[in-house]
């Protein structure tokens, strides 16, 4: 079981966290003798939310607490008799364990759509059954790290960004999630004590508007807390008014601090509403003129990518920021869904599709391979490529061609070729080692810089190239013809 400094990563077995057609068609398939047919399902995205121009992996922590922790209690089965279940299926259930073989993109790894992010092979009803639980699991952390990482390319790079969203989220569970991704994709830290128990990191934060209107005064609030914590003085100056009242008796504070013999190293200012840019300017020069020129300004309320930007071109003056919402619960969903492309019918591999008369929702079927290509002067990453397994691709010269628009065709030469997927567990025994936190977070970062900025920026982000191999392409379209020609005939 995945823990994080001995707290669990999932704090219940969520095996019976499932639709229940999962079951009805596992049901199905073992009346019908189904259950050992192999099938692959791949998870993936069609579209980046809020029209960025990158989505951030996640989740594969707590898909490995899920997947080692996959069993069925009496009282689950017993659940299953009152569902009138058969029988037979219900004692299939007793032994039930994943024996089967998950390949994932690595925590951190900038991400693109209609490309495998999480490859299921396992017999069908194991792989059926799973749906429900990986994709909650994908979508929520992929959300919380995405919205994460965008706003880390919307600061300056020497700005530290602190997680503040636990109250915003969407239940205990997400908030947690929100606090481990967001660090993850870059954040310093959190608000959220037990997320930074569970990471071996002190948890980051200071004082509310209550604080404040708990007191005779602000100016009396602000000097008691100053006494308390004299070594981390940061004070929240927009109670009553930012300018006229609460930078005032921040810079009163810090006097009667500096009167007092106490520490100036670690003394500051948020402000939590109200024209950030102006205030923070008018702020600073306040500051200055009082002789606290190293006074920190620390900026929050709900801040996104797009007004943190233009913070940024507005010279607001700012330190550090605290992002809440737009982590914890950031606008857009990434839409991963889970797709069966392959069955193993009678020792063959056969490639299952889903046709549609939108041709962006037409699965890439198979069995098959991702890799990223990087220009070797540059370093850059320069398209994502889908193979089909086994394919022998060509190192020096290959035209890659997007499999929904065929039209859409590049010629790449001197790249070297960098395997996504990596294997998390192989006959259902886990094989990878999960990083911690902080190293993901490294990752993260290191994989961001490999990354074009006209692909990382805000507004109308260049379009990064997902293609695929001519051999692939050639195999998609024969299959699509053939599925299309049996409808014709029928």
């Amino acid at each position: 079981m995945k823990t994080y400094n001995s707290i669990e990563r999932l704090p219940r077995n969520y095996t019976m966290m499932s639709d229940a057609y999962e079951f009805t068609m596992s049901s199905a398939y073992y009346q019908n003798n189904k259950e050992n047919n192999e099938a692959v399902f791949d998870v993936f995205f069609r579209k980046v939310p809020n029209g960025g121009g990158y989505a951030i992996m996640a989740g594969l922590d707590k898909i490995i607490s899920y997947i080692e922790n996959l069993k069925f209690s009496e009282e689950d089965l017993d659940y299953f008799r009152f569902m009138n279940f058969p029988l037979e299926f219900i004692n299939y259930l007793k032994n039930f364990k994943f024996t089967g073989t998950i390949k994932a993109v690595p925590d951190g790894t900038p991400v693109f759509p209609n490309e495998p992010l999480v490859t299921v092979k396992a017999p069908l009803i194991e792989a059926q059954i799973i749906e429900t639980a990986l994709l909650s699991i994908v979508n929520g952390a992929m959300e919380h790290a995405t919205g994460a990482r965008r706003i880390i390319e919307a600061v300056p790079s020497e700005v530290p960004v602190m997680e503040f969203g636990a109250r915003r989220a969407d239940g205990t569970e997400a908030a947690i999630d929100a606090s481990i991704y967001g660090i993850m994709a870059g954040c310093v830290g959190t608000s959220n004590i037990l997320a930074a128990q569970m990471l071996g990191k002190k948890a980051m934060g200071t004082m509310a508007h209550s604080f404040i209107e708990s007191f005779p005064s602000e100016l009396e609030a602000f000097i008691t807390y100053a006494k308390t914590y004299p070594n981390n003085c940061m004070l929240l100056v927009d109670t009553y008014n930012t300018l006229r009242s609460g930078v005032i008796n921040a810079i009163k504070t810090f006097n009667y601090m500096k009167d007092a013999g106490l520490p100036l190293e670690n003394i500051g200012i948020r402000i939590d509403s109200g024209d950030l840019a102006y205030l923070s300017k008018e702020a600073r020069r306040m500051l200055k003129n009082a002789g606290f020129a190293n006074a920190k300004i620390c900026l929050s309320n709900g801040l996104n990518s797009r007004t943190i930007e233009n913070l940024v071109l507005q010279k607001a003056e700012f330190d550090s920021l605290g992002v809440g919402d737009n982590i914890s619960k950031p606008e857009g969903r990434m839409g991963c869904v889970y797709k069966e492309v392959a069955l193993n019918e009678k020792g063959v591999w056969m490639p299952k599709i889903k046709l549609s008369e939108d041709a962006v929702k037409i699965v890439n079927p198979g069995r098959k391979r991702l890799y990223r290509a990087f220009d070797k002067d540059t370093h850059l990453a320069i398209a994502d490529i889908i193979t089909k397994e086994g394919e022998v691709i060509s190192k020096d010269d290959l035209l890659i061609i997007n499999p929904t628009n065929n039209l859409n065709q590049k010629r790449i030469n001197n790249f070297e070729l960098v395997e996504l997927q990596k294997t998390i567990f192989e006959n259902g025994i886990l094989v990878y080692e999960d990083e911690d936190i902080l190293k993901k977070q490294s990752y993260c970062n290191e994989q961001m810089g490999l990354i074009y900025e006209e692909v990382k920026r805000d507004e109308n982000p260049h379009n990064y190239y997902v293609s695929a191999t001519e051999e692939y392409v050639k195999f998609k379209n024969d299959l699509i013809a053939k599925e299309r020609k049996l409808v014709r005939n029928k």
